[in-house]
């Protein structure tokens, strides 16, 4: 989703609880990672591999200025002949410390997914989670975003609308683009005529 279709999105949720909680969430996430200079770990399930929500941040954290928003995606299925980036198992989350977030996005909650949070969680990690919400992840989670079956939006659009609040929330001490600014540069691009040729 680009951020035409974000800011579309964010057009047709107004006056709803959403954009104020995943803004509100973003500020948490943006908030961990840059008080402690990065260290953001991504996790999902087995079957529920976060991908996009890993690519949208990565472009946040560059297009924001914000480097600490560019997370490890852990995989629960790496294997060592994967790329660099694709090759980070769950032992990454057993060995995370005090200054480092794991963000969780799971729709629902395997046990082994558990184990690995609760010792990331006793060893000093700060805890987000994205998903139903409610269960015990949200339970040893430090802040939670619930995004239950049947409501009005899907886990991915929340992600996005995540992600992007994330991005254009950097805060004042950097200087960064916002939001409008990158959407209307974006607006620019798409309908300025093409070059002269030389």
């Amino acid at each position: 989703m680009d951020a035409v279709r974000v800011a579309l999105l964010r057009e047709v949720l107004a006056g709803t609880e959403w954009l104020g909680a995943t803004r509100r969430f973003a500020g948490v996430l943006r908030g961990s990672v840059v008080a402690h200079g990065g260290g953001l770990l991504l996790v999902g399930t087995p079957e529920y591999e976060p991908w996009h929500l890993a690519a949208h941040l990565v472009d946040e954290a560059a297009w924001s200025g914000t480097p600490e928003l560019a997370p490890t995606l852990v995989r629960h299925h790496a294997r060592p002949t994967d790329p660099a980036h694709l090759a980070v198992g769950p032992g990454r989350i057993a060995a995370a410390r005090r200054g480092e977030t794991l963000l969780v996005v799971a729709p629902e909650e395997p046990a082994p997914l558990l184990e690995h949070v609760h010792v990331a969680r006793r060893a000093g990690v700060t805890v987000l989670t994205l998903g139903a919400g409610g269960g015990e992840l949200a339970a040893m989670a430090h802040d939670t975003l619930a995004v239950p079956k049947g409501a009005e939006l899907d886990l991915d659009s929340v992600q996005h609308l995540v992600s992007a609040a994330a991005g254009e929330n950097a805060g004042p001490p950097r200087a960064r683009r916002g939001f409008r600014d990158r959407l209307s540069r974006l607006a620019e691009i798409l309908t300025a005529p093409p070059p002269a040729p030389w």
